[in-house]
């Protein structure tokens, strides 16, 4: 039979021993917390990537095979490649992508355009690409300039919470916007007349009206909006990750791998170099 005394130092320490437990447990759980997304990524050999689904030339999925395309899914793949870890594709929205990065659903996503309102939140890669923003407007409107758009009786269609929408915002912010989930909704918006025109960057707008010519017209307003097509991070106080990223898109961009993933994924959608609209260079 087992003393008062010594159960109450047995229970002591028990509690001592399951006090340590517990603290170890947090300690592990705190390292585990503040462990870098470069080092995670190394250490599950895992990458994943956020991607949008309807979004060519940038991401395709093969409704029948669910196979992926697009260029940010070859430059995604040949980023995990490099690295020797398995990449994973996380369905996300132009829109919801710095949320998803934010909320640690994703570990990358290339295609962000990097706006004051983006990089309040998260950190951003230097350029991956250049771009610029285009308006496709509907047979017989031809603005000739953001200021012509700027009006009450404009009504432009954007992707909610997307560059375009943001940009659209700030540069035409007396029109009607209407905001849409998805880019291929604010084109319905566009194909049934419902508005004028919609805000868009020139790869998706080219793709759209070789297409379907009736949509409209590609027109590049003036002022000309140049802007780049960067990879966007969660924000976190060690960097390792965003500088890795950084020196391998340089890397990238010298071997030619990011213009020649561009290049194929337009001819894929039937968009060539001659199609570009004047004054838009890869």
């Amino acid at each position: 039979m087992i003393a008062r005394r010594d159960l109450a130092g047995l229970i002591g320490a028990g509690a001592v021993a399951a006090t340590a437990l517990t603290l170890a447990s947090g300690s592990a759980s705190a390292q585990s917390a503040t462990q870098n997304t470069f080092d995670r990524v190394m250490a599950k050999k895992k990458l994943r990537l956020g991607a949008v689904t309807s979004s060519a030339p940038w991401f395709m999925k093969d409704p029948a095979t669910g196979k992926w395309g697009g260029h940010f899914y070859t430059i995604g793949a040949a980023l995990a490649a490099d690295m020797e870890v398995e990449l994973e594709l996380v369905e996300t929205t132009w829109g919801n992508a710095v949320l998803d990065l934010q909320a640690d659903k994703i570990d990358i996503m290339f295609g962000l355009n990097p706006t004051p309102k983006r990089a309040m939140a998260v950190d951003f890669s230097g350029t991956v690409y250049d771009s610029a923003l285009v308006v496709i407007a509907k047979p017989g409107f031809e603005p000739k300039s953001w200021a012509d758009m700027n009006k009450p009786e404009i009504k432009i269609s954007v992707d909610v919470g997307s560059a375009h929408d943001q940009i659209a915002s700030r540069l035409c912010p007396k029109a009607q916007i209407t905001r849409f989930k998805t880019i291929n909704e604010a084109m319905l918006a566009l194909r049934s007349g419902r508005v004028d025109a919609q805000c868009i960057f020139w790869m998706g707008g080219v793709r759209a009206v070789k297409a379907d010519a009736a949509l409209g017209k590609v027109i590049v307003p003036q002022p000309f909006f140049g802007s780049t097509s960067n990879a966007a991070f969660r924000r976190e106080p060690d960097k390792t990750w965003r500088d890795f990223v950084n020196t391998w898109i340089v890397y990238a961009r010298g071997l030619g791998l990011v213009r020649e993933a561009v290049v194929s994924s337009l001819e894929q959608v039937g968009v060539m170099p001659d199609d570009l609209p004047p004054g838009i260079t890869l």
